[in-house]
């Protein structure tokens, strides 16, 4: 753990969706993008290349867990996923519902804004958000009780 890293000492208001000894799943507070998730690894490791074998499959595992998850729910477009670690690097990757009326689409949601999203369409979006959590934490449970 360091002791200035945002993803070893999280704020408070974290909504973590589940986590074992290694890694948690978080839901991202961005109102311009429901069900945007992060998979964190638990201990401060800058690189997948870190990590033994074992561990890089565990956590890719739960990053194809999100995938799956936010497909099924939420139906976007498409599904970016994407770890870079530049301004915090502490092993996370990012797992981002796309749809093409969104703020940055076909951009990524760091890039160019193209246009302001629909309110309605984002509030539907936001109300799908306990489905998900729902979802991944049933997978989560059919995953653990595969071990």
């Amino acid at each position: 753990m360091k002791k200035d890293c945002v993803l070893c000492y999280p704020a408070d208001d974290i909504q973590v969706v589940g986590q074992n000894g290694k890694w948690r799943i978080v839901l991202v507070d961005d109102a311009a993008y429901p069900g945007f998730c992060r998979v964190i690894w638990q201990d401060h490791v800058a690189e997948m290349s870190d990590l033994p074998e074992p561990a890089r499959l565990e956590v890719m595992d739960a990053v194809f867990l999100v995938e799956k998850a936010i497909r099924e729910v939420m139906r976007p477009d498409k599904v970016n996923l994407a770890s870079f670690g530049n301004m915090v690097p502490h092993l996370h990757w990012h797992i981002i519902p796309r749809f093409a009326d969104d703020a940055h689409f076909p951009e990524s949601v760091w890039g160019t804004r193209q246009r302001d999203p629909d309110v309605a369409i984002l509030e539907k979006r936001r109300a799908q958000l306990p489905e998900l959590k729902a979802s991944i934490r049933r997978m989560l449970a059919s995953l653990s009780n595969a071990l």
